[in-house]
């Protein structure tokens, strides 16, 4: 594969842009668009509740570029009926067939239940949606999902919200090696050269949302996030060189002051 032809594809849409962003905690919505603009991102997810057309409140969708793919999550839902029932809300009101599935009963580090993420898979994948559900990474529950009908995997770097960086680094790779879907790395990433270090291990794409809206510079985080996720891409490409455990010297040591 070629540098110019690497694309991702999810659900049949063709992505140039490996950066996916989150919509929520930005100090005004008004920043979605030049944050979406710097990043390059082509996929944003939203809360469905922010997206309700009967609050009366300020439609987060008028901030999202219409080149953007949408897509909602279920955030908020304890179970896989709940997550089954805003999937099918959003698409209700118009916001397409992309979900991502997000089940948690855990209020305290918010972590995934992967068992009801399966079964809210399997229900919407047979209705059609494009499904990409959030998860604790677990390859026997990856395995799951993909034979439920997800689009891609989207396992965790470390609790939502903490940017606490890639700390299920090593059993992400091993879903990276045994899956044949795309992994997406989704949550706890804080810093651009932890998307990067995912991108070079193999990762499909990146999602973020706290990192960049908790930045004191939102945009030019969202930039540099951008540049990270294609280095990491561009590195994984080219094929790091092999890890040694002795030294081996770059240049000649023997032929020059003392032979």
């Amino acid at each position: 594969m070629t540098h110019a032809s690497d694309t991702l594809l999810i659900g049949g849409r063709m992505l140039s842009s490996r950066l996916f962003l989150g919509s929520g905690k930005y100090s005004s919505n008004s920043l979605i668009p030049p944050i979406v603009n710097a990043s390059g991102a082509q996929v944003i997810t939203v809360a469905v509740r922010r997206v309700d057309p009967e609050a009366g409140q300020e439609n987060i969708l008028t901030h999202i570029p219409k080149s953007c793919i949408l897509m909602p999550n279920t955030s908020g839902a304890r179970n896989a009926q709940e997550a089954v029932r805003i999937a099918r809300l959003a698409r209700a009101a118009g916001c397409g067939d992309w979900i991502k599935i997000e089940v948690i009963s855990d209020n305290r580090y918010l972590l995934p239940d992967n068992q009801e993420t399966i079964e809210a898979t399997r229900i919407l994948a047979a209705e059609g949606f494009t499904v990409l559900p959030y998860m604790s990474p677990d390859l026997m529950a990856a395995k799951r999902m993909a034979e439920a009908g997800a689009a891609a995997i989207m396992p965790l770097g470390a609790p939502i919200g903490t940017n606490r960086g890639f700390r299920t680094k090593e059993l992400v790779r091993i879903m990276i090696e045994e899956i044949s879907l795309p992994v997406i790395v989704d949550a706890g990433i804080g810093r651009p050269s932890e998307a990067c270090e995912c991108m070079e291990m193999g990762a499909a794409a990146v999602l973020v949302n706290t990192a960049v809206a908790s930045a004191a510079d939102p945009v030019a985080m969202a930039r540099a996030f951008g540049q990270a996720v294609a280095a990491g891409r561009t590195a994984f490409l080219a094929g790091p060189g092999a890890v040694e455990e002795t030294a081996k010297a770059s240049s000649p040591l023997t032929g020059f002051l003392h032979e």
